[in-house]
């Protein structure tokens, strides 16, 4: 099997694993505890948060642990906005994921919120300019993603955040996919908030961060006994904080060496299917693109029946993101691009993991137009 849907989940990392089983068994401890047990835990966690902070650039009170990236999401864009009173306008753009779009929506639909969408390219880039012109004296938030999910098209998030700060409006990024191919340093992109996702890196489901500056108001989305400095309401996953930080830290080593190899390696697979599916056109970014992202529409097929005919051959891909997996509805991403409706619905996207090796993408893109020309020929 050649497993190419990297973005949808990562393999755990045996690090991390090794890292977390300990509080799973012995120090199983509840880290607000106030004995020798629950003490074993709360440093553990404390020893997690920093490394986090490390690898994000950022004090270790700026680290709050959620149970994953849409936690994350709905805990910025909705914590930061109903903690601000400087208005009720939100700008973000169509190409979200559905963690920033449905918060979006809630606070449109319940707290009564003006939304900006910005519009984006063919190549799914926001310009800076539309975002300067969108801003208003009483935006309360900028929502961009740092790498989509669908298309891999990467933004230009430190140029966005400095318009943003110029009018001194709090900048939010989506970066669970960005992550262990991107540089997270907060500093550097010049953001407020940035979402993470631990599977996205080798950690186990189930476990995220909020990278969130000390000096921005942030109202709780969960309430209860006031863990993570009374910001995100829950008995912290210790255990999987721990692997989370693991993770995270032995991606960041990699990061570079990963990168460059897995660009030379896409691009050499996205020209073998173009050449070999004359119907295939790639979406996202030409050049601007995640280095293990490699998306296609294949207009005349059906995206699902690909896939089925990928799966035949061994090779494990997705038409989108996972979080959308079986609707009937074409991606929104995909429509925002410019693609008709059933274009949309041929897309399928492949996605590497630093490891996939020149073979396997051959063999995949082989198996591709195979597959395609099986599909084209049960519809023809």
């Amino acid at each position: 099997m050649i497993y190419l849907d990297n973005a949808a989940t990562t393999p755990v990392r045996r690090e991390a694993i090794e890292a977390m089983w300990p509080f799973l068994t012995g120090s199983f401890g509840n880290p607000s505890s106030v004995h020798s047990v629950g003490e074993i835990a709360a440093r553990a966690l404390r020893d997690a948060r920093a490394e986090v902070a490390r690898v994000t650039g950022c004090r270790p009170g700026d680290v709050i642990f959620t149970s994953g990236g849409t936690e994350a999401d709905n805990l910025a864009v909705k914590g930061m906005t109903l903690a601000t009173p400087r208005g009720r306008h939100i700008v973000t753009t169509p190409i979200e994921h559905e963690a920033v779009l449905e918060s979006v929506a809630f606070l449109e639909r319940v707290h009564g919120f003006e939304v900006t969408v910005l519009p984006v390219d063919a190549g799914g880039l926001v310009s800076a300019a539309d975002l300067a012109a969108a801003i208003r004296d009483d935006t309360t938030l900028v929502s961009i993603q740092y790498a989509n999910n669908e298309v891999g098209t990467v933004q230009p998030i430190a140029e966005l955040a400095a318009v943003a700060s110029a009018r001194g409006i709090p900048f939010h990024t989506d970066a669970v996919q960005a992550a262990g191919w991107l540089p997270l340093g907060i500093d550097e992109l010049g953001v407020d908030a940035l979402s993470l996702a631990g599977h996205k890196v080798g950690a186990p489901k189930g476990i995220g961060a909020l990278i969130v500056r000390g000096r921005i108001p942030l109202e709780p989305v969960l309430h209860g006994g006031g863990q993570e400095r009374e910001r995100r309401s829950g008995t912290e996953n210790v255990a999987g904080a721990v692997a989370f930080a693991t993770a995270l830290r032995l991606a960041e080593a990699e990061r570079a060496d990963a990168a460059a190899g897995a660009t030379e390696r896409r691009d050499a697979f996205i020209a073998a299917v173009l050449a070999s599916v004359p119907s295939a056109r790639l979406t996202g970014d030409a050049t601007r693109r995640l280095p293990g992202t490699a998306s296609f529409v294949f207009p005349g097929t059906s995206g699902e029946a690909v896939l089925l005919e990928l799966e035949q051959r061994d090779i494990i891909s997705s038409s989108g993101s996972a979080c959308a997996a079986g609707s009937e509805e074409a991606s929104h991403v995909l429509l925002a691009l410019g693609l008709d409706a059933e274009v949309a619905q041929t897309a399928v996207r492949f996605t590497l993991a630093s490891t996939t090796t020149a073979d396997e993408l051959a063999t995949a893109a082989a198996a591709t137009a195979q597959a395609v020309e099986a599909v084209s020929g049960i519809r023809g």
